[in-house]
């Protein structure tokens, strides 16, 4: 039986494994530099292997990378200081998820959120989840209003 709020043919495991490993690969870029093609194709071959959804990876570490100036000016009223100083990894979980907030529409913000949340649980520093938590709650219910409200119980 399919979800009914997920388009056929998205397999939301294999879409999880192409965040950590778009995950590793900003990571990897945010340390030694490097173009968007020369970050996928160190990453793209281990991807295959996993059987991830590798053009899903491919969008998101090349919109990242293309879009990284406007994700940190997006980002920077919700962080308590500037992208640069927020730990390495939470900042290229933020990115991440900002990018999909941004500019996939087509997945729900609450699955951004809770990917981010369980990646930086994963990768990140022993906090570092509950940082981004609250940074992705305040960066959503500004870019995603209309669909954090629809998803909210109304107040009586």
């Amino acid at each position: 039986m399919s979800h009914p709020h997920r388009p056929r043919g998205i397999d939301p495991v294999l879409r999880a494994r192409a965040r950590r490993r778009a995950l590793q690969a900003l990571y990897a870029w945010q340390i030694s530099g490097g173009n968007a093609q020369a970050v996928i194709a160190q990453f793209a071959h281990e991807q295959a292997h996993e059987i991830a959804d590798l053009e899903y990876f491919e969008d998101l570490v090349r919109g990242v990378l293309a879009e990284r100036s406007g994700l940190d000016a997006a980002l920077a009223p919700h962080l308590d200081r500037g992208v640069e100083e927020v730990d390495a990894i939470e900042r290229a979980v933020l990115r991440l998820a900002a990018y999909e907030l941004l500019h996939r529409p087509d997945v729900p913000y609450r699955v951004v959120l809770n990917e981010a949340i369980e990646i930086a649980k994963r990768f990140g520093s022993e906090h570092g989840h509950t940082y981004v938590n609250g940074v992705l709650d305040r960066a959503s219910a500004e870019w995603r209003a209309v669909e954090v409200q629809a998803g909210r119980p109304a107040r009586h």
